[in-house]
């Protein structure tokens, strides 16, 4: 083992309002740490910190946060309320179910509801 994963960072133009965005989905608090920086510590899980960059985001991430829900279409309804965009149609496999969505910068994400989803 090289290391452990401290933190993902998201690159965006605006670090605390997307950290906002971002307690709501996941919960926990935000902490600033300066106005190029913010970082968010949820409840459980990796902390999810938000980093001041000059250029919008363009093209499609190569990484995305899966967020695990007990009932897709009530996540999609709260997050779009905070914002976000629901992309493309709900995909079924033999996994469950996800949801591709966008985060208010246009980062996508997934909600995901299968054998490890979380229950409420």
């Amino acid at each position: 083992m090289i290391g452990r994963l401290g933190e993902v960072v998201i690159d965006c133009r605006d670090p605390m309002h997307l950290a906002e965005f971002w307690q709501g989905v996941l919960g926990g608090y935000v902490v600033r740490q300066s106005h190029e920086w913010v970082a968010l510590e949820p409840p459980t899980g990796v902390t999810v910190s938000f980093q001041l960059v000059p250029e919008d985001k363009v093209g499609k991430n190569r990484v995305h946060l899966d967020v695990d829900v007990a009932d897709i279409e009530e996540a999609i309804a709260a997050a779009e309320a905070l914002g976000a965009r629901r992309l493309d149609d709900m995909v079924y496999d033999e996994l469950g179910a996800f949801q591709v969505m966008s985060d208010p910068e246009g980062n996508e994400f997934c909600f995901i509801n299968g054998p490890t989803a979380i229950t409420a």
